[in-house]
This record gives C-alpha cells, sequence and structure tokens, in this order.
C-alpha cells in the first residue's frame, strides 16, 4: 500500500509523456497533398522540351535579357527603359503585387499569438441575485481590466495550407507581373518599328509624288508640243494625285505610333518622344535570331510560371478544405481584475486562467462538398496548366513560321524591286532615244514605286513578325 502513490504518480507522468508525445506527433500532421508537379502534365512531355523549328534566321543560343538591344538601337533601348519605369500597366500590376504580398503577411499572422485588453470603469449597481443575495446592492464604482493571449496550435494545418496556397497565389501574380513587362516590352518596340516603317514609307511616297509631278509636266510639254495626245497628260495628272493621296495615311500611322509610344511611357500625346520621331528607317538584327529550346522557353514563359503557381494554390486549397474537417486546437492564458474600483491591481480583485480550448464542427455533407470541389479545382488548374504549355508552344512554332515566311516574302519583293527598276531603266533609255512612247516609260515607272513600296512593306512585316517572335520566346527585361 505504501508504494500505490509512488505507482499513482508514475501513473500520471506516463499519461503525461503520452499526451506530449501525441501532440507532437499531431504537430507534422498537416493533411491534404503536398503538391508536386503531376508526371502527366505536358510540360514534362519530351516533345515539348525539344527543339524548336529552326532556319538559317535562326540559332538555338538562348535568348539574353534585353531582347531589344539585339538591334543596337539607342533610342529604342531608352524608350523600353522609360516604358519599363514608368508604364501605367506596370504601376497597376506592381499594386496588385503589393496587395498579394499584405495578403500573404496577413495570413501568416493568423499564426501568431492572438492577444487582447480590455479595461473599462463603471459606476453601477450590481444585482443582489447574482451573488444569491436577497437585496438591493448599493450603486457603486467599478473597475475592470481583462487581457488574455491565445495560440493555435494548428495542428492539422488550417493555418499552414493557407499560408502555402497565399504563397502560390503571390507568385503567379509576380509571373503576371513578369507577362506585363514582356508585353510592354514587345509594344514599344512594335510603336518604334512602325514610326521607323512609316517614316520610311512617307520618304518613299513624297519621293513618288514628285516623279509623278515630274512625268505629268513632261507629259504637258509634249502635248504642248504636239508629240502626244490629251490622254496621256490626263494619265500622268491622276497618277500625280494618286501618289500623293499615299502621303496623308503614312503620316497618320507614324502620328499614331509616337502617341502609342507616349502613352505606354506613361506620357500625354504632346509629349511624345521627338527622338522617335526621326527615325526614317526600320531596325534590323546582325546575327541570326536566338531561340534556345522548348524547356527554356518554358521556363521563361510568365504565363507558364503563372499556370503552374495556379495549379499549386489549388492543390493547397485542397488541404485548406481537409483541414476544416478536423478540430481547432488553441492554448490560452487570460486574466484580470473586476471589483470596486478603490481595490482594483489587489489581488482579492484578481483572476486568471489557463486552458486549451477544442473548436470542433463535426463535417457535413457540406464540408466534404468543399473536399471534392477543392479536388475539382486543382483538376481544373491541371487542365489550364497544360493548355497554357501547349498554346505557348503553338503561339511559338507559328511565329517561327511568320518570321521565316515574312523574310522569304520580302526576298522574293527584293528580287522583283531589281527587275522593276532593271525594267524602268530600259523604258527610260528606249523613251529618251525616242524608240518608245511616254506612256511606255510612265508605265515601268509606275510599275517600279509600287515594288520598292511592296518591298518596304515586307520589310515592315518581317521587322513587325521578329517582334511577335521575341513576345512568344517571353523575352526578359
Amino acid at each position: 500500500m505504501k508504494h500505490a502513490p509512488l505507482s499513482g504518480q508514475r501513473a500520471r507522468n506516463g499519461a503525461t509523456v503520452a499526451l506530449s508525445a501525441l501532440a507532437l506527433a499531431l504537430t507534422g500532421c498537416t493533411v491534404g497533398p503536398d503538391y508536386h508537379l503531376p508526371e502527366k502534365a505536358a510540360i514534362n512531355r519530351p516533345s515539348a522540351k525539344a527543339a524548336l523549328s529552326g532556319s538559317a534566321l535562326t540559332s538555338i543560343d538562348p535568348l539574353p535579357p534585353r531582347w531589344w538591344s539585339l538591334y543596337h538601337d539607342p533610342v529604342l533601348d531608352a524608350l523600353e527603359q522609360e516604358a519599363l519605369a514608368a508604364n501605367t500597366d506596370l504601376r497597376v500590376a506592381g499594386a496588385n503585387l503589393a496587395r498579394s504580398a499584405a495578403m500573404v503577411r496577413a495570413t501568416k499572422g493568423e499564426g501568431d499569438p492572438q492577444a487582447t485588453l480590455d479595461a473599462s470603469v463603471e459606476r453601477a449597481r450590481l444585482s443582489g441575485e447574482s451573488f444569491l443575495k436577497y437585496e438591493t446592492l448599493p450603486v457603486t464604482n467599478l473597475g475592470i481590466g481583462e487581457g488574455a493571449v491565445s495560440y493555435q496550435l494548428d495542428l492539422f494545418g488550417q493555418i499552414r495550407r493557407r499560408v502555402e496556397e497565399a504563397e502560390a497565389d503571390h507568385q503567379a501574380t509576380e509571373a503576371t507581373i513578369e507577362a506585363v513587362q514582356v508585353t510592354l516590352a514587345a509594344q514599344v518596340a512594335r510603336a518604334y518599328v512602325t514610326v521607323c516603317g512609316e517614316n520610311e514609307a512617307q520618304e518613299l511616297a513624297e519621293e513618288a509624288a514628285s516623279q509623278q509631278e515630274h512625268f505629268a509636266q513632261i507629259a504637258q510639254r509634249l502635248h504642248a508640243a504636239g508629240k502626244t495626245p490629251a490622254t496621256d497628260v490626263t494619265r500622268a495628272e491622276a497618277l500625280a494625285l494618286q501618289a500623293q493621296a499615299a502621303l496623308p495615311r503614312h503620316r497618320a500611322a507614324a502620328r499614331a505610333a509616337l502617341y502609342q509610344l507616349a502613352f505606354l511611357l506613361g506620357r500625354t500625346p504632346s509629349e511624345y518622344p521627338r527622338e522617335a520621331e526621326n527615325c526614317h528607317a526600320l531596325p534590323r538584327l546582325d546575327r541570326p535570331l536566338p531561340i534556345g529550346d522548348g524547356a527554356a522557353l518554358l521556363a521563361r514563359r510568365p504565363d507558364v510560371r503563372a499556370a503552374e503557381r495556379k495549379l499549386a494554390a489549388a492543390t493547397a486549397g485542397i488541404g485548406v478544405a481537409k483541414a476544416d474537417l478536423y478540430p481547432h486546437i488553441s492554448l490560452g492564458l487570460s486574466g484580470g481584475t473586476f471589483g470596486l474600483l478603490e481595490d482594483v491591481g489587489q489581488a482579492m480583485a484578481g483572476h486568471w486562467s489557463i486552458g486549451s480550448l477544442i473548436s470542433w464542427t463535426f463535417p457535413t455533407r457540406a464540408n466534404r462538398a468543399k473536399v471534392d470541389a477543392a479536388k475539382a479545382g486543382a483538376d481544373r488548374s491541371l487542365a489550364a496548366f497544360d493548355g497554357t504549355v501547349l498554346d505557348a508552344l503553338r503561339e511559338t512554332e507559328t511565329a517561327l513560321s511568320w518570321y521565316r515566311e515574312s523574310h522569304n516574302r520580302a526576298v522574293d519583293l527584293t528580287a522583283v524591286r531589281e527587275k522593276a527598276q532593271e525594267l524602268a531603266d530600259q523604258n527610260r533609255r528606249l523613251f529618251t532615244a525616242g524608240k518608245a512612247g511616254l506612256p511606255l516609260d510612265l508605265s515601268s515607272r509606275i510599275d517600279l514605286v509600287k515594288a520598292r513600296d511592296d518591298e518596304r512593306a515586307a520589310r515592315d512585316e518581317e521587322a513587325q513578325s521578329q517582334i511577335s517572335l521575341f513576345l512568344a520566346l517571353g523575352g526578359g527585361w
């Protein structure tokens, strides 16, 4: 019998140890699936990581940061730098990122100890019956002070999974900002190339108009001398007017591109960059365009990274829904004082307590349905991720094809322009020698002007297709 107290103490110690071990084991019991990239995801296919369709125009070298520097154009470099610092869309995206970061901090804060403090002074009459007295208590001054600290143990990962979900969402927002930057860089380059191309087209149109006006004057003189009919004069004058009519369209297009640049730089239209206004030749690459391979493309594309992070967030959402099926367990410590105002702070008016709180709403069909909904959401995110990967590859291969074929078209039209130049020179010599009439000379000159304009338009299309390819490659900054 004298050993019974020791046995009871050992039993109590054993129970304490067992409970502590159970608590430690539960601490690491975060429910729900841990995220990993699914093996069946499209990004893991060998064909997705393979080489892209190359040509003599491209190389397998990695795409460098700030791809626009490949043009070696200081004006374009300065425009890109300013746009990346001042663009309004980027400012909106930056604000969204700051808000997302704040939400991550708020979610992490759910795991911090929660403290409350209340204090008040009252003049009141308490209920006598609440003290088992059948009499009216006198009015008195009361002092009340309460403080409490609580901490959720997060045994089943209710908070950890929410933090994981919030962090993945934040990383998706970061990738969205990069997507805005990629698009912005392409928009600036596209607007600048448009200014250069339209200025070049305007110069060509002015030259054509001057030439047609000169031909009209020759036709007038020849007609006055009785060497050509009036129809030749009318035709020459009509062609001169037609050439003059092409100028407004090119001027308007160049001006619109300058205003677009102003917008992209965060400026008003009247503050458009004057330095861009002086560009009269399309920027050109001096080496094959570097494209890398499919694996590098998918690692670089911000929309692919955003879709992957959304999949991670959706997977964490399953854990959030599952964790809500389990109890919420908290530890708490509270204390305070309550009594007559003059007794506040004295031992007889003080109280305290320490303990734990288990809050558990038993799972219902609604709670379990939320788990199923979260799983369906993860399946949807995986499908969206696969779609983003496949679309990135499709978009890049399409851009490569357009670049390749637009270059081929420009080469062909250069050959056409050379032949038109040769024919115009031959007919001019025949006209000068009196062996051909003015109509033939005019016709060949008109064909030459058209061939030059077609070549210019093809080179402009080639330059724009380069930018489309840089955009599809997800170029950095």
